[in-house]
């Protein structure tokens, strides 16, 4: 599977050293009926341990949102804390309660962006995978 590069950041500080960077790639729900939902999904999310707690994570998934709003043409999920990722950026379960993520997740943790497009999935159940070309 490939990466999204337009949705995918690297950050280094002001001496170039790299502190941490954010993945996003395509996936889809692969619907019960047969349809596939393309969908975006944000992960990982990581900051050198010896930098974490300077905002540099923060600092990513802001630029994240900034540029999916804009460029993106499928929902964001992702698996995360919904506290933390629903109370900055509108990350929550509530569209997600039928999806199956392969291996094991916390259902509460498989997150979906609140915005109206997420919200119309969330009578659809289905299975994470790779996004298949039509």
């Amino acid at each position: 599977m490939r990466w999204l590069p337009e949705l995918s950041y690297a950050l280094l500080d002001d001496a170039d050293e790299f502190v941490g960077l954010l993945q996003s790639w395509p996936v889809a729900l692969h619907r019960d009926d047969g349809a596939q939902t393309p969908l975006i999904m944000v992960g990982p999310v990581a900051v050198m341990p010896e930098r974490q707690g300077e905002g540099f994570g923060k600092l990513l998934m802001d630029r994240l949102i900034l540029d999916a709003d804009a460029l993106a043409d499928a929902p964001l999920m992702m698996i995360g804390d919904p506290e933390y990722y629903g109370r900055f950026w509108g990350f929550s379960a509530d569209a997600t309660a039928l999806w199956r993520a392969p291996g094991p997740v916390e259902q509460r943790r498989l997150l979906a962006r609140d915005v109206p497009r997420a919200a119309t999935l969330e009578t659809i159940g289905g299975r994470l995978g790779p996004r298949q070309n039509p």
